[in-house]
């Protein structure tokens, strides 16, 4: 009888090992616990819907890979956290690196999303030139490439999906339209300073040509000098300084950024003149430091440049995913302050 119960106690024992080894490989949706319907479901690319931060055919997040330029300015700073905050609102796993202003640390970032096989690769061009080779790579790996902030020179535009940033051309043109209703009636010359952002640099190259677009049409506005500050603060003192040092008579300075323009004020100070008097100061952005100068009188006019593209993108994301059409160039709306237009917006500025 005793050996009869340890047989019994033996079978529900291997009975019950098969039901708990049972439900554990449905747990894990192991492939060899998987029915034929099950393994034939759509990649979690191909269902998710705008209004979803993961395909609801699956409970995998949405794997998007962030190649930032750096950390050069507040823009910058702004941008990168807009797009951290979006991203965890949207329920996504985010790869995020900082490529330092460097071109080559982007390219290794964007070939190890590649490798990490994510679901979307997005970022923001240190220059212009040189991607093609890598979006290739990109492309023939079935990942799609989303540019934001700056955009890249590639003749191929199937290399990505869309573009989300800024009309740089039109900024440079609102500065220099602004700088021409100023000194509409000059009758001497007036000498223009240029801080450029980062040479090569989509922001750089076009805010140029957009401001002298404008400005050509009167022959008293002259640039007498032109030269990078790479976007910073420090790089846009120390030029500023150069400025000074060589020109004594330096009517108008033009900042591609805030940054280089608060550089250049303290340099202006140090020398003993009045930033927004004795120089007029134009710059590009609109970030909380440089609304306060403004607001100060110390710039005289910004032209605005939003960072906060964190929401837009996660819905093209959203949009590649669910293979809806989307818009090969997404433009942000932006505005211009003056120094009392600044004044006012200050206290309820976001960035």
């Amino acid at each position: 009888m005793k050996s009869f119960k340890k047989w019994g106690v033996s079978l529900a024992l291997v009975a019950l090992m098969v039901v708990v080894s049972a439900c554990g490989g449905n747990n894990k949706g192991s492939n060899a616990s998987s029915s034929p319907a099950e393994s034939s479901k759509a990649p979690a690319t191909e269902s998710a819907s705008p209004s979803e931060s993961a395909p609801a055919s699956s409970n995998k997040k949405v794997v998007l890979g962030f190649a930032q330029v750096g950390a050069e300015s507040g823009w910058r700073t702004a941008n990168t956290n807009s797009i951290k905050e979006s991203a965890g609102e949207a329920g996504f796993d985010l790869k995020f690196s900082d490529a330092q202003q460097k071109q080559e640390n982007q390219i290794k970032a964007i070939r190890s999303y590649i490798q990490q096989k994510v679901d979307v690769i997005a970022f923001s061009p240190v220059v212009e030139s040189g991607w093609d080779t890598v979006l290739k790579e990109a492309k023939d790996a079935g990942i799609p490439v989303i540019l934001t902030d700056r955009s890249v020179d590639s003749k191929d535009t199937s290399y990505y999906k869309t573009f989300i940033g800024s009309d740089f051309v039109e900024e440079g043109r609102k500065a220099g339209q602004w700088v021409l209703d100023q000194y509409k009636d000059a009758q001497k010359d007036v000498n223009i300073v240029e801080l450029q952002g980062t040479t090569g640099s989509a922001p750089a190259n076009d805010r140029k040509s957009g401001f002298q677009e404008m400005i050509k049409s009167n022959d008293k506005l002259k640039i007498i000098a032109s030269q990078t500050g790479d976007f910073t603060r420090a790089k846009g003192k120390e030029v500023m300084q150069a400025f000074l040092k060589a020109h004594k008579n330096i009517d108008v300075l033009y900042a591609h950024n805030d940054d280089m323009a608060l550089g250049a004020i303290q340099a202006i100070e140090a020398a003993g003149l009045v930033p927004g008097k004795d120089i007029v100061i134009i710059s590009v952005d609109a970030v909380k430091d440089g609304m306060t100068a403004a607001s100060e009188g110390k710039i005289n006019f910004i032209v605005e440049c939003n960072p906060l593209l964190g929401p837009q993108l996660m819905q093209a994301v959203n949009d590649v995913l669910a293979n809806k059409e989307i818009p090969q160039r997404i433009v942000t709306e932006e505005s211009t302050f003056t120094s009392e237009q600044a004044k006012e917006a200050l206290p309820t500025r976001k960035y």
